[in-house]
């Protein structure tokens, strides 16, 4: 109450300031508002009830019961289920016209802020006429209100935590689902913060730590689209599968690490990690051989290579309630056969969300249908079970999965590190590199996607940024397979 500072109020706003970790100047901006008269309580901070005793004796200082929103998950659903706060100038001129007033909360970001005219409800009023006691004599008018709808996530708030609590060290992105009903069961961007501050009352200093972080934790990674790097290749098999323009048990002659299809090229080339020949189509996803997916691509040509894609939803928007940056192939159509040969591992313009790369596998699971995404219990029972019918056949369905728990199972497999004694970890890795030109050394983003074939209810797909010259998509491995190890015991 600014008129019962008493006789010093700089020592009580320093008192005060302290005791809730914020600055005299937070509360003196707060004190200064047009609205503000000395008998009237000015909210300032947010505190439990058992912290109250830690304001006694101190002169002013009255509190008011509050209801808050409380997000229990924290950090690791942040960016998911972000935050409500006080609307500001802005958003209520814009929004004055659906009746939203000064003091009211609003959603800021994430789920909150997607869902806000649905959450919101509308507000009840009540004219009524009350003694001198508080006791109601009569009521002149009333309008009742109107509560908002509640939606419950298909979200496992268990896994959710666990899958944050292995990348929180990382910028990355993360995605899980189950396979054949489709529902999201995490979706993570790290680093994160509290959203719980926003909604408490939020320190400059605290507001300026995560706003001046170099990682940017307020950057939602999981709704951005990502080069997928070598997790692409199962795309790119499947396509070629189905199309006959590859032949899973023929060896391709491939010699050496570097390979350019003709003068044509100039001094442009396609790089690999193992010398190994002649490489088949389980070879290829085992050792994640670059050279022999770019072939498979130039093979199938540039318009099968984009019809074949678009099967799997590439270029068009994941149908659940969150944005998510759509999937592309290309920034304005493949231009000549370098970048078809680039796109083949999922490199050139490729981009995808990592909840996108795990639908796409998802078709695996479901002998070639890709699941329909369900983010809410809330969506329509009636809706599709398949987004994608048909986005490879089934018969390339049973020959990737071999292949892809093979790629796992195998010592000499880059995704080895996901391996589980007792399950069937089926998995690709993925490292797409992020530089200008050829011979520049570029950053790295490590991925893995996998899930247990012999129990698909978890698939998983996690993208690590900067990985480079800590071991590439074999950084992320040991995290997946620790992921899927707690997740078992579950």
């Amino acid at each position: 109450m600014p008129g019962q500072l008493g006789d010093d109020p700089a020592s009580v706003k320093a008192q005060v300031a302290a005791k809730l970790g914020i600055t005299v100047a937070d509360i003196d901006r707060k004190l200064g508002a047009s609205w503000v008269k000395p008998e009237l309580f000015v909210p300032i901070g947010v505190v439990d009830e058992a912290d109250m005793a830690a304001f006694d004796n101190v002169p002013g200082v009255v509190f008011q019961q509050k209801k808050l929103r409380e997000y229990p998950l924290g950090e690791a659903a942040a960016h998911l289920t972000g935050y409500v706060g006080e609307i500001n100038a802005e958003q209520l001129e814009r929004l004055k016209d659906k009746g939203y007033k000064s003091g009211d909360v609003i959603g800021k970001a994430g789920l909150e802020q997607v869902l806000e005219d649905k959450l919101r409800g509308t507000a009840g009023v009540v004219v009524a006429i009350e003694d001198a006691a508080g006791q109601r004599k009569a009521v002149l008018a009333e309008k009742a209100a109107v509560p908002g709808t509640s939606f419950q996530l298909t979200v496992d708030a268990g896994l959710q935590k666990t899958i944050y609590d292995e990348i929180k060290a990382d910028a990355s992105s993360a995605a899980a689902i189950e396979p054949r009903t489709g529902e999201v069961l995490a979706l993570l961007s790290s680093p994160s913060y509290d959203p719980n501050a926003f909604v408490r009352g939020l320190s400059a200093k605290q507001y300026a730590s995560w706003n001046d972080d170099p990682r940017h934790p307020f950057l939602n990674r999981f709704s951005k689209g990502y080069a997928p790097g070598s997790s692409f290749k199962l795309v790119t098999g499947a396509i070629g599968l189905d199309e006959g323009t590859l032949d899973p048990n023929k060896g391709v002659d491939i010699s050496g690490l570097k390979w350019t299809k003709d003068g044509s090229w100039g001094s442009y080339y396609v790089k690999r990690v193992h010398a190994v020949n002649p490489v088949d189509l389980s070879k290829a996803l085992t050792y994640s051989d670059n050279i022999y997916f770019a072939q498979a691509a130039l093979a199938l040509g540039k318009d099968k290579f984009e019809s074949g894609a678009a099967r799997f939803g590439i270029g068009e928007a994941i149908p659940i309630a969150y944005p998510l940056a759509k999937s592309q192939l290309s920034n304005k159509g493949i231009k000549g056969e370098i970048q078809l040969a680039d796109s083949g591992y999922g490199q050139g313009e490729v981009t995808m969300t990592s909840l996108h790369v795990a639908l796409a596998f998802s078709a695996v699971v479901n002998g070639g249908n890709i699941a329909y995404p369900r983010l809410t219990l809330e969506d329509d029972p009636d809706s599709p079970q398949i987004w994608k019918a048909a986005a490879m056949t089934p018969e390339a369905a049973d020959i990737l999965k071999k292949d892809l728990v093979q790629a796992v199972t195998s010592p000499e497999g880059v995704g080895h590190g996901a391996y589980i004694q007792g399950a069937a970890i089926a998995g690709k890795t993925g490292t797409a590199e992020l530089k200008a030109s050829k011979g520049v050394k570029g950053e790295e983003n490590g991925w893995f996607v996998g899930f247990d074939a012999n129990d698909p209810k978890l698939l998983l797909a996690v993208m690590v940024e900067g990985v480079s010259g800590r071991g590439g998509s074999t950084y992320v491995t040991p995290m997946v397979k620790r992921i899927f190890q707690q997740a078992m015991k579950g």
